[in-house]
């Protein structure tokens, strides 16, 4: 399959389809990963919730399955400081859940980590090196990202609006990935925290390739074959699919989290920030009705989901995902249930005859 109407990113990253997995904290490892890679797309490992002999592990698994480019995706956030008030106040707005649950509302609260990249991770890099390094919210610290540049790597990162991309390429990334509202998960902002002026795939693709010289990769509400070829039409090099692949026998998904994306549930998600304190978008459930879904109480990115963390497990253990983060973009209604490598090799050959037209 060569007939792209752009073949840069398959040049930059050794790939025959230009279709990328996304990097999906929780429900993509290695599994997903191989199966893409196998595909001829750029299979995608995640390792903000995962520990350094974690991620040694999955690249180990992925390593002896496939000797195919990989793309290893970190958070660039700032850990916040502490905010007592707010932490408790956050607390009383969830009582009545906990007392709801039979559980003690003055019960320490649990860890909630997200692990932005440092030089540990870094360090990994340099003993690992992979093809391709992404980053979210925005690029790591210069000295970082010089090393990491060192290694040889591509590097890509997020842009939510025209001046993240034009930052992102100022400061030396290798393609952009256009997120757009629609996109499932965490929004890649980092300029600006106004979400409500944040863009669709649709407009806002058009608008960053003309900003950059960089390749784009278009993100969100990309679930089907119609969405590859129109991400091509507007200009994108590539494209990058989150939710479709959680539709997978391969993605590591709470029973919960799976029922409610093969239900009518999915066709109705909101931007929300009551799981880790950033605005996510996921499939609206119990919490995110009743409490916001966006609330100015929620503690800072990630400290949000130790207090709900108890509840997600009472929850849990009666089948339900009223208070787990249900992940997942606006498209998803339109995915279908296949293996992961058979969805790659189908969404390209159905968007490539779509494009011949």
């Amino acid at each position: 399959m060569s007939a792209w109407p752009d073949t840069r990113l398959l040049d930059l990253f050794g790939i025959e389809l230009p279709i990328l997995q996304a990097p999906m904290a929780g429900p993509s490892l290695h599994p997903i990963a191989i199966a893409v890679a196998r595909a001829g797309g750029l299979g995608a490992l995640p390792c903000a919730l995962l520990s350094e002999a974690q991620v040694r592990s999955e690249l180990a698994l992925i390593r002896a399955a496939t000797t195919a480019p990989l793309n290893i995706n970190f958070f660039c956030h700032q850990s916040p400081q502490p905010d007592p008030e707010r932490e408790a106040a956050w607390r009383r707005l969830l009582r009545p859940y906990y007392l709801e649950f039979g559980l003690d509302p003055d019960a320490p609260v649990p860890a909630s980590n997200r692990n932005p990249f440092d030089d540990a991770m870094c360090a990994l890099v340099e003993d690992c090196r992979p093809a391709i390094v992404s980053f979210h919210f925005g690029l790591p610290a210069p000295d970082l990202l010089a090393r990491v540049k060192a290694t040889g790597a591509k590097v890509l990162s997020s842009a939510t609006t025209v001046a993240e991309a034009r930052w992102l390429e100022a400061h030396g990334v290798d393609a952009v990935i256009a997120q757009g509202l629609e996109a499932g998960g965490h929004r890649g902002v980092f300029l600006s925290d106004e979400v409500y002026s944040q863009v669709g795939t649709f407009a806002l693709v058009p608008q960053i390739v003309d900003a950059v010289k960089v390749p784009v990769i278009a993100a969100g509400g990309i679930t089907d074959a119609r969405g590859v070829a129109a991400a091509f039409m507007l200009g994108a090099a590539g494209v990058q699919i989150g939710t479709a692949y959680l539709y997978t026998p391969e993605a590591k998904l709470p029973a919960a989290h799976r029922a409610a994306l093969l239900g009518t549930q999915a066709e109705t998600t909101a931007l929300t920030n009551l799981f880790t304190g950033r605005p996510a978008r996921g499939i609206v459930n119990r919490l995110m009705r009743e409490v916001g879904p966006l609330s100015a109480l929620a503690p800072a990115f990630p400290l949000a989901g130790g207090a709900v963390a108890p509840l997600r497990t009472a929850a849990e253990g009666q089948g339900s995902g009223d208070f787990m983060s249900l992940w997942a973009g606006q498209a998803a209604p339109l995915a279908r249930e296949m293996g992961a490598q058979e969805l790659t090799q189908q969404l390209a050959r159905e968007a490539l005859a779509r494009l011949k037209r």
